[in-house]
């Protein structure tokens, strides 16, 4: 301060001095007591945020033949947290529980790890949730909540399945896809070796024709009281948006294509599609028509309608898009629509005489320099997954008799249910 300033002077600079280092005082004083009682000032506010614990939740099930239901429920089950882990069944717990299974553990694997909401996949999980795999869960995979339908799980001598996981809080439910699960398919698949065993002489529908249009038709198996019900689907727009990466492909982006019926999407559709993806940097899927299928397949097939089999391959995370309904012949005029770059077709199909057909589907693209046959990595088709069902038809039915009382049951008590 001067001295040779005045004594008013003096005082308004020693009463702005006290002024500013009291409001300093004031800022430090909040910013130490904000630090004692663990409020952190807005930077510190955003590093708590992005170092959140992320919410994980857990999904187990046996997955086989895994169709759009499954794949559903895994979206939703994604939806409940930041990171859901899936528990696949091991072989030997399915048998004991329900019945031999029709796709091996590592088939299953296959589908599980390729649908786009799953973070983490753990073999061989048990059928039921026993205390000490609940422990593990949460100790080990840090699992915050474990999720399941709305459809009871029952174990054999009668209890809850996830019983111990409702007893500790952790236990979040979601809604079973409508119109479709794996006792339901098979039993397509049993009524069609049956019917076309007894009519093919006979004047009767296709079954392609009941399951494209969802006639409830039932046929009775031998008097054994359980009939077997074709899809009762209900496609949506918005079920579709909810499968959907809702992205197109960049402006130099590499498209690949690949068509196909995609009948009871199995590991060996997976893997081709895997395949075909790494050719290139966005991956067009072509999903046949109903009509196409059977005209090229027979009458008895698809097993699986157009919406089911699209919804399978949207689930996909390897399949960026999807045409519902394409075309059987690969033209010019499409190519040039959505920019295709190369056209592939697996080694492995149930269709590779196209090339000695009169009408090559393919015949612009290989004019063009531009088709590819892919090495399949799985020796699977659609007909190998029916084989399966058939060599082993009795075991199969009596799965599926087991299995009619229990989703009847759920059927008739079904409620509504606010879910996503």
């Amino acid at each position: 301060m001067n001295p040779d300033a005045g004594p008013s002077e003096n005082t308004q600079r020693w009463a702005r001095f006290v002024a500013t280092c009291l409001i300093g005082g004031a800022v430090i004083g909040i910013s130490l007591l904000g630090l004692h009682l663990g409020v952190p000032h807005q930077p510190s506010m955003r590093v708590w945020r992005r170092k959140k614990k992320p919410v994980r939740v857990y999904m187990d099930g046996c997955f086989d033949m895994m169709h759009y239901g499954h794949c559903n429920a895994l979206r939703q089950a994604r939806a409940l947290g930041d990171q859901l882990v899936v528990g696949v069944v091991s072989d030997a717990e399915i048998t004991a529980n329900k019945g031999p299974p029709v796709t091996p553990l590592k088939e299953r694997m296959i589908m599980v790890n390729a649908v786009k909401w799953v973070d983490e996949v753990i073999p061989d999980a048990p059928y039921a949730i026993t205390e000490d795999f609940m422990r593990k869960l949460f100790d080990e995979y840090k699992i915050d909540y474990i999720i399941h339908g709305d459809d009871p799980c029952v174990l054999p001598d009668g209890t809850d399945a996830y019983a111990l996981a409702k007893k500790a809080g952790r236990y979040k439910q979601i809604k079973r896809t409508e119109g479709v699960s794996s006792t339901d398919i098979v039993g397509r698949m049993l009524l069609c070796v049956r019917e076309r065993s007894i009519s093919d002489n006979q004047n009767h529908s296709s079954l392609q024709r009941q399951f494209s249009h969802g006639h409830s038709q039932k046929f009775e198996d031998g008097g054994s009281g359980s009939g077997t019900r074709v899809s009762h689907f209900l496609p949506t727009s918005r079920r579709i948006v909810q499968f959907s990466n809702e992205k197109g492909p960049g402006p130099d982006a590499r498209i690949i294509y690949i068509d196909g019926a995609f009948d009871l999407f199995h590991a060996g559709h997976v893997e081709i599609l895997k395949h075909a993806r790494s050719m290139g940097d966005f991956l067009l899927v072509g999903i046949h028509t109903d009509l196409t299928v059977s005209a090229n397949r027979g009458a008895h097939r698809p097993i699986m309608n157009l919406h089911e089999r699209s919804l399978s391959v949207l689930a996909c995370r390897y399949v960026d898009e999807v045409i519902i309904g394409a075309p059987w012949e690969v033209s010019k005029d499409m190519i040039t629509t959505f920019n295709i770059s190369l056209v592939v077709h697996g080694s492995i199909a149930e269709i590779n005489d196209f090339q000695k057909r009169e009408c090559n589907p393919y015949a612009v693209p290989i004019s063009m320099g531009i088709f590819k046959i892919l090495d399949s990595p799985l020796d699977i088709t659609t007909t190998t997954i029916i084989r399966r069902i058939v060599s082993n038809h009795e075991a199969y039915q009596k799965r599926n008799e087991k299995k009619a009382n229990s989703e009847r049951r759920y059927y008739e008590d079904k409620t509504y249910i606010l879910a996503d």
